[in-house]
């Protein structure tokens, strides 16, 4: 299938967007470790690691467990199960906070520090069937790990009218700082090929398509020097121009194909497109291939303020504070964290505490110093328009901020509101430092809300109007 940009000629990009400094030189040449724990130590699983619903426990406080053994699952589509990344014994099973502030329910597993293994997911002297693939996707816990954490066995059963056109790995790694996703394309080119030539079984008449920003030359190298090995025909690399946010989904699909996925509720499928993640596929290798779940993940930790920044492969649940001081703690060249973030500067969450778990979704823990993360205070709009210029998903996110601020949610809407990405470009670019990005996300969660009382209004009523008919 041709795609519909001279690709070869020029670099594929999108309308808006900003560049932002981008950080990576910290760890973009270091080498993936594998981060082995102390002993002893406490491992925290939140129950709720993915969107859709939330997993229950299927043990029990005091049982023994092993690396790879499912401790929580759910009954429901949308959902994908947890496993432990260790062994020993299930300490507790209640509410402990988590890296987005939270407090929600986890099983709390004490390390042995023997690292037991539990049985594969299946039988891997047989090779299992290509109709079998989604299952054991599923079954495997596979989420996306850029950071959205959909359950990856639903984005892969699209509804049976959806014709899929491209499947399409996400490596650009836009966000300024990370480099997980960089450093698993240098190192593992080869699992990362194979994991998407798996999905494409599933979908023959796909075509594969690796997205990377042009500021990872290694990585477009060693994939084209596998494909080439391969001889690989229907998977091309294709660079990007380096601007953020390249890697959302809508401007993958505008970039690489030229569609626009119209109105909110449409799905990069209603387009032809199905978008993953590079972790994600690679977990989706280790899972067809090897029978593993989800135990681990590689993230960087990274950031002014740390002493010694390192990328690392690290199983789920460990603390951040444990990595942290992995990597020499705080005060790198005398500065002192004043922010500290999970995920990247643009779309990260504020952290209030470092005493909490690492979830599939975690692609790095960042410390920044006063010198990094310095925010002037707010003042009046410019109105120069720059906001405009940035979005990439062409709204007006001057009127946004003013609609929130006087709680007009309708009017909100009707400026298409709810098509904000939340990707932080109009905050970035302001010169008068309007919280713009959080007014939109403020907008999003009130009128989100509102639906929720309405429906359930609507539901509580319903036995009402039934008695009254009859």
């Amino acid at each position: 299938m041709k795609l519909p940009l001279r690709l070869k000629e020029r670099l594929a990009s999108f309308k808006g967007g900003v560049h932002p400094p981008e950080g990576k030189s910290l760890t973009e040449h270091k080498e993936i470790e594998t981060y082995t724990p102390k002993p002893g130590g406490e491992f925290i699983f939140p129950l709720s690691q993915n969107i859709g619903a939330p997993c229950s426990p299927v043990v029990n406080k005091g049982d023994r467990v092993l690396v790879g053994q499912k401790i929580a699952d759910s009954e429901a589509f949308v959902s994908a199960p947890i496993f432990s990344s260790v062994s020993g014994t299930v300490k507790e099973i209640g509410a402990r906070m988590t890296l987005a502030g939270s407090v929600d329910p986890c099983i709390v597993i004490e390390d042995d520090g023997l690292y037991e293994q539990a049985p594969a997911l299946f039988d891997v002297k047989q090779k299992p069937s290509v109709n079998d693939y989604i299952k054991i996707i599923h079954d495997a816990g596979i989420v996306g790990m850029g950071g959205a954490c959909f359950p990856t066995h639903v984005k892969l059963s699209p509804p049976k009218d959806k014709v899929i056109n491209w499947i399409i790995l996400n490596g650009a790694e836009c966000e300024p700082y990370l480099n997980c996703d960089n450093r698993l394309m240098i190192e593992e080119p080869e699992a990362i090929i194979e994991g998407l030539a798996l999905v494409l079984k599933i979908f023959p008449k796909a075509k594969g398509i690796i997205t990377i920003e042009n500021n990872k030359p290694e990585a477009i190298k060693n994939l084209n020097a596998k494909l080439a090995e391969k001889k690989v025909k229907n998977i091309t690399v294709v660079p990007h121009k380096v601007k953020y946010p390249q890697g959302a989904e809508k401007m993958i699909i505008w970039s690489v194909t030229k569609q626009e996925i119209p109105v909110v509720p449409a799905l990069p499928a209603d387009v032809g497109c199905i978008i993953l993640n590079t972790r994600t596929v690679y977990q989706i290798y280790l899972a067809l291939t090897k029978g593993l779940p989800v135990t681990e993940r590689v993230i960087s930790v990274t950031g002014d303020a740390i002493a010694n920044p390192r990328n690392l492969r690290v199983p789920l649940g460990i603390s951040v504070k444990e990595l942290i001081n992995a990597c020499g703690g705080f005060n790198y060249n005398g500065y002192e964290p004043v922010k500290i973030l999970g995920g990247g500067p643009m779309m990260g969450i504020s952290m209030r505490d470092i005493n909490v778990p690492v979830v599939k979704g975690t692609s790095g823990i960042l410390a920044l110093s006063k010198f990094t993360a310095h925010l002037d205070e707010e003042s009046n709009c410019l109105r120069c328009g720059r906001c405009i210029e940035a979005c990439p998903m062409r709204l007006d996110p001057e009127v946004l901020d003013k609609l929130v601020r006087r709680r007009e949610y309708k009017e909100f809407e009707e400026h298409m509101g709810m098509n904000c990405i939340e990707c932080g470009c109009c905050s970035f670019i302001c010169p008068a430092s309007r919280h713009l990005t959080q007014s939109c996300r403020d907008g999003k969660a009130a009128v989100m809300a509102a639906r929720r009382k309405a429906q359930q209004a609507s539901q509580s009523s319903k036995p009402e109007s039934q008695a009254a008919k009859k």
